[in-house]
């Protein structure tokens, strides 16, 4: 059975839930909470964990082989011990902040004690000895994928696509050592990506001594998380991957836009998919007066808490949409500050359709604190610009067309293997069928040759973006096959009254259809 299997077979189990009037979203948070305490008894077992975590009383042993009214009672009596380390005579059961935070306010929507004991027997038939040997975290990772990807969720904003993860894991580069932070963690992917990287490349950090591996599990991955209920999935998610974090656990539950993150300790790496939107209430620009940009904008905001909480010659990769790379005002004293404080050496324009928010184009920010010289330099540090057009005439991603990591793979091959994107670069890259893509007649394609201007690869200098763009940074030079020139639309009530006509003839199908199958029954 593989994890695939695993993961669609739990999640079948939404079926029962649903008949306890348990929906999508709060499905995942009702099955980990029981699902948790099977994976770390299966961890125990398989000696992955050396001392069991949960006290007893509160394990697996306690739950499975018992039925009825008595396995509720037993299963909301565990939940409330685990949550307030107490049992129900306020005796101590235990003192472990991690478990405490994990199961904060936990507790069972379920009604009826046969639907627990259902999952309960569907746990115990899972074959988690091959579950095992592609790692309990995986599947764990799996089932969150799982439900990112349903739309009725609304998940996805917490879930940034795993091959865009390990890509840019892969380009940072983390190493033993090195602080890495996230400061809008969701489910702490990105964190977990840099954890098996690292592990990767230290043979599971058994070539570190053993200072060096407290140091791995302990305090090198930090995240912070405002949702309560997603960070108990990032807590889950990190200990599952043998990430253990200080006494508050890897992820801190906080707002990295107020205290949480102006009391940060800097980074040698950020890597973050910070959440679209504006702040309520301005709140990005009343809570963190050590921002020297006030605004209201998410992203803006996040963008300068990266770029200040790096150490010198600190990297970041940062998810940010549009309107961060192309807003006026505020959003231009952000660029040009960024651009001054750091060398801002790349920048991946994302295929649209990849994130839960289907209508929002994304991009990939690749940055390190200092110039490439002097990682103390404060001004002028950004000489070049790198654009890669992965948006352009490229599929609608989704269910059907899957965004995978084959997507990024000539991206990472013109990357190069310098995490501070300083290999050896040369313009001109054609992947996907860029030289059948028509080009646009704009700033960038001017005085450029033919060939290049069908480059998904380009290399724009800092003078230019100053003087050509006025410091923004949405550059495009592709013309995607699908579209407008806005001065050859008709006029607005022209197009009103074909999109009117085209509905009509629509819903008449449809009448139709509906007609010819009422008589077909």
């Amino acid at each position: 059975m593989t994890n695939n299997d695993i993961v669609q077979k739990l999640w079948n189990l939404c079926d029962v839930l649903r008949d306890d009037g348990i929906n999508y979203s709060d499905y995942v948070t009702e099955l980990v909470l029981l699902l948790f305490i099977k994976m770390v008894h299966e961890n125990t077992e398989a000696g992955t964990l050396k001392k069991h975590p949960l006290p007893e009383g509160c394990r697996w042993t306690d739950l499975n082989g018992k039925s009825g009214i008595n396995l509720l009672n037993d299963y909301k009596r565990i939940l409330l011990s685990l949550s307030t380390g107490k049992d129900a005579l306020g005796n101590i059961v235990h003192q472990d902040p991690l478990i405490s935070a994990i199961y904060a306010d936990a507790q069972t929507r379920l009604r009826e004690p046969r639907h627990l004991e259902q999952m309960i027997k569907t746990l115990d038939q899972i074959d988690w000895f091959s579950a095992a040997k592609d790692g309990l975290g995986d599947l764990y990772e799996g089932l969150l994928e799982k439900n990112a990807g349903e739309t009725k969720s609304g998940a996805g904003q917490y879930f940034t696509p795993r091959a865009l993860i390990n890509s840019m894991v892969r380009c940072i580069k983390p190493k033993a050592g090195e602080v890495v932070q996230d400061p809008a963690a969701g489910t702490a992917g990105f964190l977990i990506a840099a954890d098996a990287y690292i592990k990767q490349h230290t043979d599971d950090l058994y070539d570190l001594t053993a200072t060096e591996q407290s140091f791995q599990r302990n305090n090198a991955f930090v995240g912070i998380e405002l949702v309560p209920g997603t960070r108990r999935l990032a807590l889950m998610n990190c200990l599952l991957h043998g990430m253990e974090g200080d006494a508050e656990g890897v992820v801190h539950l906080g707002n990295a836009l107020g205290d949480s993150g102006k009391s940060l300790a800097r980074a040698d790496i950020i890597l973050a998919n910070p959440p679209f939107g504006t702040s309520k209430g301005g709140e990005a620009s009343n809570t963190r007066d050590d921002l020297t940009y006030k605004t209201s904008n998410k992203q803006l905001a996040f963008l300068q808490h990266i770029y200040r909480n790096l150490k010198p010659g600190g990297r970041a990769a940062v998810v940010l949409p549009d309107n961060v790379l192309f807003e006026a005002g505020v959003g231009t004293d952000v660029r040009r500050d960024l651009m001054h404080k750091c060398n801002l050496h790349t920048i991946l324009r994302l295929p649209t359709g990849i994130f839960y928010a289907q209508g929002v184009k994304t991009n990939v920010l690749f940055f390190t604190k200092g110039s490439a010289k002097d990682k103390h330099q404060q001004e002028n540090c950004t000489e070049n610009v790198w654009v890669y057009d992965l948006r352009t005439n490229m599929p609608s991603f989704g269910k059907r067309t899957p965004f995978g990591e084959q997507h990024l793979t000539p991206f990472e091959a013109v990357y190069g293997q310098d995490p501070n994107g300083q290999s050896p670069r040369q313009e001109g890259e054609y992947s996907f069928n860029a030289e059948q893509v028509e080009v646009a007649e704009t700033d960038e394609n001017q005085g450029v040759d033919s060939k290049l201007a069908h480059s998904r690869w380009r290399k724009f200098s800092r003078d230019w973006i100053r003087e050509h763009k006025a410091d923004s940074l949405d550059i495009s030079w592709l013309k995607d096959k699908d579209s407008v020139d806005a001065a050859n639309l008709p006029e607005p009530d022209v197009l009103a009254r074909e999109a009117k006509d085209e509905l009509e003839a629509a819903l008449s199908e449809l009448d139709g259809l509906l007609k010819a199958l009422e008589g077909a029954v």
